[in-house]
């Protein structure tokens, strides 16, 4: 089976082209070749596939081995993925996701290929039921949450097709992000788990951001809870509609228009290797 290493900002994937090879339990391979010792390494595995209402079809799986409905940065290395391998010419792209249909609007370079894409997230979700949480608000803004007696925080919750919980707080490089992160992850409040991301504010155009995936723990970089928390942000009055997020792994602009409600991702996809298994 061929497979491609590629990343966004950091946030690394196996992706391996649905159309050509099939994989019987993507559960498993995403588990056993996510692995940083053993397997291929990377924050889960991606499979581009036919759709029957978009250009391309997304499925994406974490490292241990849970299906996500969307991630923003896998979308743009897809965008990637599928002109450089010369799988389409176009530069608009429409990508089925369980998030819901996605635009990608590709950047070309000289050598024609493409180093950065724009993705229009859609319109986030606020409304506390259906991001899920069980938290009794119409939307939860900067809400006070005893998670248990040493970790508790004001949290602004969103959802960019996924489950985000967005945290500000000072000094973020300090936190301990594997003591701290599962117990929100997995706390009752959210049915589904939860990401959650941590913001250090620079300035009204620029922020700082760690993030605990569900599912994946600590990566280098997450393009919906980037989202997230420039949409928190401008909840919370704390940053613009378009801000600079910066990431372990880099940078990313996110803009929210005023005008259709939209958020877009702007950010590079990189391709890091190719190989068989």
């Amino acid at each position: 089976m061929k497979f491609t290493k590629m990343h966004g900002t950091g946030n690394d994937y196996i992706y391996v082209n649905g159309f050509e090879e099939n994989i019987e339990n993507p559960v498993e391979f995403s588990i056993k070749y996510s692995d940083r010792h053993k397997g291929i390494g990377s924050d889960g595995l991606v499979i581009i596939m036919p759709s029957a209402t978009c250009d391309f079809r997304m499925r994406m799986f974490n490292a241990d081995g849970s299906e996500s409905e969307m991630c923003g940065n896998a979308s743009r290395c897809i965008g990637k993925y599928v002109y450089d391998k010369g799988m389409t010419k176009k530069t608009s792209l429409t990508l089925e996701t369980l998030a819901g249909i996605k635009v990608l609007a590709l950047f070309i370079n000289d050598e024609n290929k493409v180093d950065k894409v724009t993705v229009d997230m859609g319109e986030p979700i606020l409304q506390a039921e259906l991001i899920p949480t069980t938290i009794q608000k119409t939307n939860v803004i900067n809400e006070a949450v005893v998670f248990n007696a040493d970790i508790h925080y004001n949290i602004t919750t969103v959802s960019m097709g996924n489950p985000h919980a967005v945290i500000y707080t000072n000094h973020i490089e300090q936190l301990d992000l594997p003591k701290i992160g599962p117990v929100i992850e997995n706390a009752a409040i959210f049915p589904r788990r939860t990401n959650t991301e941590f913001i250090e504010v620079l300035s009204k155009d620029r922020i700082k951001m760690r993030v605990w995936e569900r599912g994946s723990g600590e990566t280098m970089a997450c393009g919906t809870g980037a989202c997230a928390s420039v949409v928190a942000g401008v909840l919370n009055g704390v940053n613009n509609r378009k801000t600079t997020v910066e990431l372990i792994g880099g940078e990313l602009i996110i803009e929210w228009k005023e005008a259709d409600n939209h958020v877009y991702l702007t950010g590079s996809a990189t391709t890091v290797f190719e190989g068989e298994i």
